[in-house]
């Protein structure tokens, strides 16, 4: 019997495990293909300590949520199986739910860099009527999928960008990189709100990572400074490291032209997703946006799981 190397989910509290697994056959419909490479996103550990809705409900179990594949034909390709597990030398994908990767791209960049371009690409582009010469407050920059979606509004023709975020050194260097303005979120609420509201009082669109406390924060700032409350500010809700809930005001809705929305992918038509998913990777294999990878193979998958990324690096594991 044929078999392959993989990073298996044996137990929710332990890293994922180099194993040998039985080779991939390919039922009717499907095709087996190489695996390249594979992010190890936020995403990725928390379907594998069970924290994720698509976390496997059976153990032992493939880690990995997306990949850059090689297709029987040579053709390279991005996949996404959430679930479903991408760790392994080979796997069975849907031929359609392959997504075409251009000649030449950097496997590991790809891998490192489209789930954390994923979110902001996705909400401009289906959430929201977003248009090239708005302006966009994104709060919580100073993550990787925050700095990202920076870097994703100024690709997609955002006239101005306001980047707000705890960590002062990555403000530094969004403020150098493409951010038209920063704010500091600090303690003070007092002084954050202040900043918020000269810097993004007039902003179209708010992509927001944070959520909780915080976002109710900045919600009474920008829409107390607003001079024109009937010029629509959509505040798309994305993440939510500062809390799963926020209280909102029924007066913050009636008196501005003002909707809080989501996205995520149960807020996407599958066809519309697989559209974005090939325009955002010929953006990325094209150099607009990148996040730097730091590669492991697969056999250290422990140590991969163990690796805590600087700013703007992603762990991928090439295979």
């Amino acid at each position: 019997m044929s078999v392959i190397k993989a990073a298996l989910v044996e137990s929710f509290d332990q890293p994922p495990r180099f194993r040998s697994l039985p080779s991939p056959e390919a039922g009717p419909g499907q095709e087996v293909v190489d695996v390249l490479a594979v992010g190890v996103h936020p995403a990725t550990r928390g379907i594998a300590a069970g924290k994720h809705y698509t976390s496997p409900k059976t153990l032992p179990a493939p880690a990995g949520a997306d990949a850059v594949v090689r297709r029987p034909d040579g053709r390279l390709a991005y996949v996404m199986v959430m679930g479903a597990g991408t760790l392994a030398e080979r796997i069975v994908i849907d031929p359609a739910a392959a997504i075409p990767v251009p000649d030449g791209a950097d496997a590991a960049i790809l891998a490192a860099t489209m789930n954390p371009a994923l979110s902001s690409w996705i909400a401009l582009r289906t959430r929201v009527p977003f248009q090239a010469g708005q302006s966009v407050l994104v709060h919580g920059a100073t993550g990787n999928a925050g700095s990202m979606a920076v870097k994703v509004a100024r690709h997609l023709g955002a006239g101005r960008v306001v980047a707000a975020g705890r960590n002062r050194s990555r403000l530094d260097v969004l403020e150098a990189g493409g951010a038209d303005a920063v704010v500091q979120l600090t303690p003070d609420e007092d002084a954050t709100a202040t900043a918020l509201a000269e810097a993004a009082a007039e902003v179209d669109v708010v992509l927001d990572y944070v959520w909780g406390p915080p976002t109710e924060l900045a919600m009474r700032a920008v829409l107390g400074a607003r001079t024109r409350h009937t010029r629509l500010l959509d505040w798309v809700q994305i993440g939510g490291m500062g809390g799963d809930a926020v209280t909102l005001s029924g007066h913050a809705l009636r008196s501005n032209a003002f909707r809080v929305l989501g996205s995520g992918f149960g807020s996407v038509a599958t066809d519309v997703m697989r559209r974005e998913f090939t325009d955002l990777v010929a953006a990325i294999a094209q150099g607009a946006m990148a996040v730097r990878p730091r590669p492991f193979p697969l056999a250290d998958v422990e140590k991969a799981w163990a690796h805590e990324d600087a700013p703007g690096e992603r762990t991928v594991i090439l295979l």
